[in-house]
């Protein structure tokens, strides 16, 4: 995996040398995503530079290296990520004259782009990947990400300057960025604890989508506000959640089960060629258990696996993956997390995520990640079992909520959900709601009773349902809804709605943000087999009830599971990969808290409403609300605040 930057300055009257010297610091504020080598790379006759920093993954020589310019001399491409089915792509080419020098899949990315062009490329290629690509002939400037999101790109303006760069540090270190913050985005990030894509935290800079292209003519190429308008999709979730419903696998289901095991273990092998050392993340949750439990069947040695736990009750699933592991036959690591970890670690947060980022998992899957890196250089993991078939409790919840607005008039649900809203989160607990966040979740379905339509049930089910303490009050909602009109998801079920949403949303946004961001910081390569653009596209035709039965999610991958490993080892309640937040605000992390919660400093920032975040501080120290969520999507900010003022 790598790290990708540059910039393309019009009119430029700056010395080469000085360009070079920029793009170097450029390329070396993202040295954590490539620690082997960098380098960069000038265009003679124009002001454009490319640059890149190298984790070398597969051939390790400096036939790999970037930025690398085509066999033709044609192309130029600075990259990151892995083309999974480059070596299929290569044996084509071969068969049709192409010769290699190396054995990299950033050489074989090149010589299909030379041979196909760059439309027919885009929809054969399968992988996790980002890059920029230059054509030196027709004098474009191609920017694509991979279609789930899973490697980052943010692109825009530094004065007159277009800059990219796989993290914002990248942006950062140009002498003329823009750290004017976006009020939108913030008060997106307030609602949702993350950014939603296309926008970023700074007003000129924008993530480019999943699945989404930005072409660039260089030369009659101005600075403009609506850059993003002009990103466009080579890949549409909406459209194959919309068109499966033309196309249903009408297979039985013990056929369905071994054609999708066949499929996702050849996506296993696929992510398990490496030039370096490879292992797994070991949760004990259903997802890692089923992509560990594959590799272990295609390994002639134990499979390296990681776990990490907590010594709080509840909250802690370690033993789950020991004795997973112990069946697998694994070489098992397990890391146990605690307060004081977890107060080193927040510090590192707004410099590992460069904008404000509020999973706080984000922090466990940073442990998680350096742990594991003390062994191996890559990780498979878990990641998209939920979203894809119907693992969260919102994916069960949600279509009942919504079943309740249709059938209980408006002011009788409102009357319902402000009693239900008004017990304590404390008085939960004595009820005997146990659980770990069971007391938020039902003050958070209280609270969205009063909603009718689907899409604002969803939008208050992931976001927070607090009033949002920004001073612009204007409404907020994530733009990728807008990309849904005349789609056709009228046809899909709630819960199917749900699952696109979270794709196109909370998994690129919040999880591969989350998982990216924290193992690479740590030099690691982490891989999602379950995310395999073959997988996504073969689940949505699959029925429903292969995916949610009852209250009971992802039965696809338990039915396959109990082929693998005894059902009594994972066949439990979801407990997610949290932290005990909620009690850590009150006790270990509370003098941090009320640091950044200061409400004279809060005033003379001027970004957030102190008085409502005041509010809901206190309520939550004196238990009248479980208010976690919105709590830690404020101090995030005020810590990123600090950092990137």
């Amino acid at each position: 995996m790598c790290g990708i930057t540059g910039f393309y300055t019009p009119n430029n009257q700056t010395p080469r040398a000085e360009m070079h010297a920029m793009g170097a610091a450029m390329a070396n504020s993202l040295t954590h995503r490539g620690p082997d080598s960098g380098a960069v790379w000038q265009e003679p006759d124009l002001p454009l530079l490319l640059a890149h920093r190298r984790l070398a993954i597969l051939d390790l020589s400096a036939e790999g290296a970037q930025p690398m310019i085509s066999a033709s001399g044609r192309y130029v491409i600075t990259y990151n990520g892995e083309i999974y089915n480059f070596q299929t792509l290569k044996k084509d080419l071969v068969r049709r004259g192409i010769t290699f020098k190396g054995r990299s899949d950033t050489e074989v990315l090149l010589a299909a782009i030379e041979e196909w062009g760059l439309n027919q490329t885009l929809q054969k290629i399968n992988g996790m990947f980002a890059f920029a690509l230059w054509d030196r002939k027709t004098r474009l400037l191609h920017f694509i990400r991979d279609r789930l999101g899973k490697k980052p790109l943010y692109i825009g303006w530094a004065g007159s300057t277009l800059i990219f760069g796989s993290e914002l540090k990248a942006l950062h270190a140009h002498k003329d960025f823009d750290a004017r913050i976006n009020q939108y985005a913030l008060a997106l990030f307030l609602r949702y604890g993350y950014l939603p894509a296309p926008h970023s935290i700074y007003k000129n800079i924008w993530q480019l989508p999943p699945g989404q292209r930005l072409t660039l003519e260089l030369q009659s190429l101005e600075p403009r506000s609506n850059l993003h308008e002009d990103m466009q999709p080579y890949w549409s979730a909406p459209e194959i959640a919309v068109m499966s419903k033309y196309r249903p696998n009408m297979h039985s289901k013990d056929y369905i089960i071994g054609e999708f095991e066949a499929l996702l273990m050849q996506c296993i092998e696929e992510r398990m060629i490496s030039d370096v050392p490879i292992g797994a993340f070991l949760s004990g949750g259903i997802d890692s258990t089923i992509v560990t439990a594959l590799m272990q069947k295609k390994s002639a040695f134990p499979v390296k696996t990681y776990s990490i736990g907590f010594r709080e009750k509840g909250f802690n699933e370690a033993h789950h993956a020991k004795k997973i592991s112990k069946y697998l036959e694994t070489d098992h690591h397990e890391y146990y997390c605690s307060p004081e970890d977890v107060l080193n670690v927040i510090p590192k947060l707004p410099v590992i995520y460069d904008e404000p980022f509020a999973d706080a998992s984000a922090i466990p899957t940073y442990l998680l990640s350096r742990f594991a890196r003390k062994d191996v250089t890559v990780a498979l993991s878990g990641d998209g079992g939920d979203e894809m078939l119907g693992g969260y409790t919102r994916h069960t919840t949600g279509p009942k909520i919504y079943n309740i607005t249709r059938t209980i008039p408006k002011p009788l649900r409102r009357l319902i959900g402000g009693v239900i809203g008004k017990i304590p989160a404390s008085e939960w607990e004595k009820l005997n709601v146990k659980k770990p966040l069971a007391a938020k979740h039902i003050q958070k379905g209280a609270a969205i009773m009063a909603y009718d339509d689907a899409q604002t049930i969803y939008d208050h089910l992931i976001g927070a349902a607090k009033d949002i303490p920004v001073l612009d009050k204007t409404t907020h909602q994530a733009s990728w809804f807008n990309q849904l009109e005349g789609l056709g998801i009228e046809k899909l079920s709630m819960a199917e709605k749900i699952m696109l949403w979270d794709t196109m949303g909370y998994l690129p946004d919040d999880i591969l943000t989350k998982v990216d961001r924290a193992s690479m910081a740590n030099s690691l390569e982490v891989r999602a087999p379950l995310l395999d653009q073959r997988i996504v596209e073969y689940v949505w035709r699959l029925p429903n009830d292969l995916k949610i039965h009852k209250s009971q999610g992802k039965i696809l991958l338990r039915k396959l599971l109990k082929r693998h490993v005894p059902e009594k080892l994972f066949d439990r309640p979801k407990q997610g990969f949290t932290l005990p937040l909620q009690q850590w605000l009150k006790n270990e992390l509370r003098d941090w808290a009320e640091d950044l919660l200061d409400e004279n400093t809060l005033k003379a920032q001027g970004h957030l409403d102190a008085k409502i975040v005041h509010k809901i501080w206190k309520d939550h120290l004196k238990g009248r609300q479980d208010n976690t969520n919105a709590l830690w999507n404020i101090l995030m900010f005020q810590a990123w605040l600090k950092r990137w003022p």
